[in-house]
């Protein structure tokens, strides 16, 4: 796990600029920060070089210096730059040393610089099975591939010029912003819109205009000669038969490999239970530390749930009472989330991070399993309008801050029916965020879709989230919030084997009631875990606005009017904020959100 960059401009980059970019990556890689650039005449420079690839290194497998990046071959004509881990590499390791290849060291690393030496790209990307957001440079065919995993559990952010043909990318927006020109630093109107939509900005939208995010299972061709870039998808699950009991312990037991002490986070639910159930069986006698975040009192404390479980399979267990201080730390959270983003879980999930690395470098989780089996209550609940298809309304919306009753319904009614699932998980609804930005024209959601002629309403409702919500929600959640304290996250669930056997098996077998019943006849002892009702997270927003974050309150519509470019209107803003203070607190996300922008806007601005 790492922090990856890197630019090929047709200038000379400044030292301070590229200091400032390390900077930017080095939470994400505490323990080594390399670069290596050249001259316009691809002579090695590491002085205002105007191309060059960056890395901050987590170290994980193979600590030594040796397996630092960039890494190059023994000619230094093919470079790789890479963030993420992939599992089970050592068997096609022990083929290319057959072939001649030598290994100097023991890390991922050299296995896919190898992988591609031997069997190029599309070979290599078959061989990786695991995160990965990586870079090869291939000085013999002047090309540059940007490579994201197939599930987007790592991220590849970009800014082309196709004027100019200059390239920088990273693994975050704020690692661009030091090399951007001011020209190229406006706001994307889109995204914001986007944020306030979903909460995030899907792919490959980012809030700034001419910095893209690359899609999941999508790599990036960039000509060295000629600046030229083409996107190109490489992935898309199929089915394929393979048994997922076998398939589903294979994926945690690669996954247990490191060279770094091994944690993993553990609530009262299916998903982590599962993996927790399964590492008792496989490493009886090495099991990794378990951390859970407890809210005692609260209604969502899942805490005794987990150590019950740990209890019952011997797994050593902390249990980290959350105190969180956002008046102290929101400024900082709001910078670790990078760009606009406002699930509420993930200010829990950044402080269990900050207590888990203290003990552990890697955690093991249970993200993935709601996509995999249908288990968001969400679905049922649009799956029972889907004879609605392309039916609308003809009644007018009206604009209303009450999320809920006949007006929610004549939303929704307003549009198609696959559209308004976007609805089910959302921010503020078209009509509100047609009141926020009154001179904006507005989309009703900024999903990116799939063509598909299946007549199957749950496979659709499934895509969507696949495609969207899980690599650019739960995903990117789970990177950034880990990431920032110099913690690795992986995710057995999502492992693609283990996701295209499940796809090969029956409906009535995949999604059950209740959801995940597959899971637990893999592991009985989970049994009892379907019995209890789904619990979401549901955070004290309303005290974290009216005591953490109330001096944040006083100038917030004129502010965003003003770090918008006027797109957010005061007036409404200020409306909304008004409608909340006088007692409207289902509007507490919401405010919450308009708050993240309003600080994420402005460090942005201020940045660099």
């Amino acid at each position: 796990m790492c922090g990856i960059g890197g630019f090929f401009l047709n200038h000379t980059a400044d030292n301070q600029a590229i200091t400032s970019v390390l900077n930017a990556l080095s939470r994400r890689g505490p323990d080594a920060h390399h670069l290596t650039g050249w001259n316009h005449e691809w002579v090695k420079s590491t002085n205002a070089p105007s191309k060059a690839l960056l890395h901050t290194r987590l170290s994980i497998r193979d600590p030594r210096p040796e397996a630092d990046q960039p890494m190059s071959n023994h000619n230094e004509d093919i470079w790789i730059c890479y963030n993420g881990e992939v599992y089970g590499w050592e068997h096609d390791a022990s083929e290319l040393k057959k072939r001649g290849h030598h290994f100097g060291t023991h890390s991922d690393t050299e296995f896919i610089l190898h992988a591609y030496e031997e069997w190029g790209l599309n070979g290599m990307i078959d061989k990786l099975r695991g995160m990965f957001a990586l870079a090869i440079m291939d000085l013999r065919k002047k090309k540059l591939y940007l490579i994201r995993d197939r599930m987007g559990l790592k991220p590849v952010l970009y800014h082309h010029n196709p004027e100019t043909g200059n390239l920088i990318f990273a693994s975050l927006v704020r690692a661009i912003l030091p090399l951007l020109p001011s020209s190229k630093r406006q706001f994307s109107a889109e995204g914001i819109d986007a944020f306030l939509a979903h909460r995030y900005i899907p792919a490959p939208n980012t809030i700034f205009q001419s910095i893209h995010r690359l899609e999941n299972g999508h790599f990036l061709t960039y000509d060295l000669h000629s600046g030229e870039l083409k996107k190109q998808q490489y992935w898309s699950p199929e089915a394929t038969g393979d048994n997922w009991h076998t398939t589903l312990d294979d994926a945690v037991r690669i996954r247990l490999e490191s060279d770094r002490p091994v944690g993993m986070f553990l609530s009262g639910g299916m998903d982590s239970g599962i993996i927790a159930s399964i590492l008792s069986k496989i490493e009886p006698d090495s099991l990794p530390h378990a951390f859970t975040a407890a809210f005692p009192g609260t209604s969502w404390d899942e805490s005794s749930e987990a150590c019950e479980l740990a209890d019952r399979l011997g797994i050593p267990f902390t249990s980290h009472p959350i105190t969180m201080h956002l008046d102290q730390d929101f400024s900082q959270i709001v910078e670790d989330m990078d760009e606009p983003f406002a699930d509420p879980s993930a200010i829990p999930t950044w402080y269990l991070s900050r207590e888990a690395v203290k003990k552990v470098t890697v955690v093991i989780g249970g993200d993935g399993g709601d996509e995999l089996f249908g288990g968001y209550k969400r679905y049922p609940k649009h799956l029972r309008t889907s004879w609605r298809r392309n039916y609308y309304s003809p009644f007018p919306i009206l604009p209303d801050w009450s999320p809920k009753g006949w007006r929610k319904i004549l939303t929704e009614g307003a549009m198609n029916w696959r559209d308004a699932y976007s609805l089910r998980f959302s921010g503020f609804t078209p009509n509100q965020r047609k009141y926020l930005q009154p001179d904006f024209n507005i989309h009703e959601h900024y999903w990116r879709l799939q063509n598909s002629s299946t007549t199957n309403s749950r496979e659709v409702l499934l895509t969507i989230d696949m495609d969207n919500y899980l690599p650019e929600y739960i995903l990117r959640k789970a990177d950034l919030c880990t990431m920032s304290h110099g913690l690795e996250m992986r995710a057995p669930l999502l492992d693609h084997h283990f996701y295209q056997s499940v796809l090969s098996l029956p409906e009535d077998i995949r999604f059950t009631s209740p959801p995940k019943s597959l899971l637990a006849s893999h592991a009985p002892e989970m049994a009892p875990v379907l019995k209890r009702k789904k619990r979401g997270f549901n955070p004290p927003l309303v005290n974290w606005l009216n005591i953490d974050l109330i001096d944040r309150f006083d100038g917030l519509g004129d502010r965003l009017e003003k770090n918008s470019s006027g797109q957010l209107s005061a007036n409404s803003c200020n409306s909304l904020l008004r409608h909340y203070q006088a007692g409207e607190h289902s509007l507490a996300e919401q405010i919450l959100q308009l708050l993240m922008l309003d600080e994420s806007l402005y460090q942005l601005q201020e940045a660099y």
